[in-house]
C-alpha cells in the first residue's frame, strides 16, 4: 500500500518559493524573495514583468505578477 505524503512534501521548494511570490499578500511575496541571491532576484523579477505584460497568461497570472511586482519595489 502506498502511503500518502504530507502536504509540504508535495511541493518542491520551486513550487512554494511561486506559491508564496504569486500569493498576492505582499509579507509573503517579500519573504519569499529577500533571502534569493541577486541573480535568482533578476531571474524572478524578469519572469514576473513577462507574466505581467506578456500576451498568453491568465488574467488571474497577470494579475498576481503585478501585485508581486508592486510588492518588491525598491527591494531589487
Amino acid at each position: 500500500m502506498l502511503s500518502r505524503p504530507d502536504f509540504d512534501d508535495a511541493f518542491d521548494p520551486l513550487e512554494r518559493l511561486w506559491d508564496n511570490l504569486l500569493s498576492r499578500q505582499p509579507e509573503q511575496v517579500r519573504g519569499a524573495f529577500i533571502p534569493l541571491k541577486a541573480e535568482e532576484k533578476q531571474a524572478v523579477l524578469a519572469h514576473l514583468k513577462k507574466m505581467a505584460s506578456e500576451p498568453g497568461w491568465h488574467p488571474e497570472q497577470q494579475l498576481s505578477a503585478q501585485v508581486a511586482l508592486q510588492a518588491l519595489e525598491g527591494l531589487d
